[in-house]
């Protein structure tokens, strides 16, 4: 039976513009290898497999070379899929890697309930020096960002600027690299840029998982309780910030749909 598969650009609302995920609609899923195949055959940085529940969906994600346990631009297109295409009208509860992973609407944005990812200084000096070999300059910060590392450059034009060293950042021990600064020279709150090659992602175009540190990182710095976050990517994207209570927050996001077919399996 043909298998619903949507292409979409999530934290944009322009077509070629954010971060594109493919999203699978699945009636069970397939096996590991069978979905590893379909991502890599997507060639995308993720590909979100939906599986409905009795309550909820499950939820997994795939990079072209592996599974992922959190993905936000690829769980916002997926919302965004099963609201404008599959017919769902409620609140929507996604069971992951990752725990309950919660996405409503607000207006004409999508509100993912995610949780936050303190930043802790980088002690180690080995990586220190590597971190600054792969990116060319010496950072103001580094800080280990849960299964990331975070630095943080001396302005937004260095975050734009700066012209990885890909093979140096694939031998970091971690997710991905994530380069942040203020952002005031964007009219935006911070910008960013993600590096994940370990994951054949040289560059992610828009990482909402990444702003599961930077929003506690920027918070706690800017004193601001509502973030609005650019990743300085070529195609570029949008992100919205704002505390959920506890240790959560929502990061808000628009997408738009780029095609619909089939998937022949």
């Amino acid at each position: 039976m043909p298998l619903p598969l949507y292409q979409v650009d999530a934290f944009t609302q322009e077509p070629f513009r954010g971060n594109p995920a493919a999203v699978c609609v699945l009636g069970t899923f397939f096996d590991d290898g069978t979905l590893g195949a379909i991502a890599r055959e997507m060639n995308l940085s993720e590909t979100a497999f939906v599986v409905p529940l009795t309550s909820g969906f499950h939820l997994r994600w795939f990079t072209p070379v592996a599974e992922v346990a959190l993905c936000g631009h690829a769980t916002l297109a997926t919302a965004h899929v099963l609201w404008q295409h599959q017919g769902v009208v409620e609140d929507l509860e996604f069971h992951t890697h990752s725990g309950l992973l919660r996405a409503q609407r607000l207006g004409d944005w999508i509100a993912l309930d995610f949780p936050q990812q303190p930043v802790t200084p980088l002690e180690d000096q080995q990586v220190q020096a590597a971190i600054m070999t792969a990116l060319g300059t010496t950072p103001l910060f580094m800080g280990q960002a849960g299964s990331d590392l975070l630095v943080e450059l001396a302005d937004a034009d260095a975050v734009a600027q700066v012209k990885p060293d890909f093979d140096q950042i694939a031998r970091l021990p971690c997710r991905g690299l994530i380069v942040t600064a203020r952002g005031e020279k964007y009219e935006y709150d911070i910008i960013s840029r993600f590096f994940a090659p370990q994951l054949g992602i040289p560059e992610d175009p828009v990482t909402g998982s990444a702003h599961c540190s930077l929003y506690p990182y920027w918070q706690a710095k800017l004193g601001q309780r509502e973030l609005v976050a650019y990743q300085a990517s070529v195609r570029g994207g949008v992100i919205k910030m704002r505390p959920q209570g506890g240790d959560r927050l929502l990061l808000l996001g628009q997408a738009v749909t780029i095609f619909s077919g089939e998937l022949l399996l």
